[in-house]
């Protein structure tokens, strides 16, 4: 860090001096502007390229076995333009790998193709996605899925499990969008300040992004098991306790969400409160699985041990939930 010492004129303006590499490497001279920020926090941006287009990231790949992962890793990591490019041709697995690595990412489209090389724009403005909008997106949707899995489950409706088990695509895909913009807010404090988010608030959404994004994968899995259970059905007690827990979780889950986003921490307390009655109802469903066929037994105990897991997730995201002191 470079302290330097405030000093003031005759006629009471205050001043400091700039280190002169940072201005020698910026092509500062006499008379150059530069634009002045001041952040929430009482800090002052100083940006000397402000007025200039920043040129866009590109990122050149070679076909290999993890062409996948490393297409999702640019993308993360923010990169604007993602080339794929060999001195051969790209073979037709190749083309189909890529091509269904950029349909998981939301705004990345191909604008150039030919027979060794295959280039990827990221046609996204992040400054018109604030990560708190992504985030309840993502959060509609897992909702909706973790409804539905169950009602499937209860109802056994195979057509609405499968319509769940989709769903899970687009939930992966906003999350890859939202770490996305995380990681250039926070190299860019500029739109940092215009979208009101600051670099330390990224942390807690990344982790709050993942644990909805788990809830998105559990509810999959649940509809998974209604897909498997074919013509069997549960009776008696079981369906009703079944929505029970399921009910009081789902109230959990949307408590904790939004007292992440409103930063209510009385809402966040809530949801560990129903704790007690939630082990009440998993310990009657696990008795009432003990007196089921063994196929429904184990279809109940593993639905219930990933509803059970929903409620886990809900509680690290309440967790998460600060005091708004600003």
């Amino acid at each position: 860090m470079d302290i330097r010492r405030t000093q003031v004129t005759r006629g009471g303006t205050f001043f400091i001096t700039l280190p002169k590499d940072w201005a020698l490497r910026n092509g500062l001279t006499q008379g150059s502007l530069i634009a002045t920020l001041e952040t929430a926090d009482g800090r002052l941006i100083l940006d000397p390229k402000y007025d200039v287009e920043r040129a866009p990231a590109v990122a050149t790949i070679e076909p290999g076995p993890y062409i996948d992962r490393e297409i999702i890793g640019k993308y993360l990591l923010g990169y604007d333009i993602i080339r794929i490019e060999t001195r051969e041709r790209i073979s037709l697995e190749y083309r189909d790998r890529i091509k269904r690595a950029s349909s998981r990412l939301i705004g990345l489209e191909i604008i150039e193709e030919d027979y060794s090389k295959i280039v990827m724009q990221c046609l996204l403005e992040p400054s018109a996605l604030p990560p708190e909008k992504i985030l309840r997106r993502e959060h509609s949707i897992t909702s909706s899925m973790h409804r539905d899995a169950v009602t499937a489950i209860v109802e056994g409706d195979v057509q609405m499990a499968k319509g769940v088990i989709a769903r899970d695509n687009e939930v992966d895909r906003l999350y890859f969008l939202l770490v996305r913009i995380l990681r250039t807010i926070i190299q860019n404090p500029s739109l940092s300040e215009r979208l009101e988010v600051h670099p330390i608030d990224c942390l807690d959404y990344r982790l709050v992004a993942s644990l909805v994004e788990s809830v998105g994968d559990q509810s999959a899995q649940i509809a998974n098991e209604a897909v498997q259970m074919k013509d069997l059905k549960l009776e008696g007690e079981v369906p009703e306790s079944l929505l029970n827990l399921h009910r009081v979780i789902h109230e959990a889950y949307e408590d904790a969400v939004n007292a992440f986003l409103s930063k209510s921490i009385s809402l966040a307390n809530s949801v560990r409160d129903r704790q007690e009655e939630i082990e009440v109802s998993y310990n009657k469903i696990e008795s009432l699985a003990k007196a089921q066929p063994a196929e429904a037994s184990r279809l109940l105990l593993s639905v219930t041990s990933l509803i059970r897991r929903i409620y886990d997730h809900s509680v690290d995201i309440s967790d998460l939930t600060m005091p708004r002191i600003r």
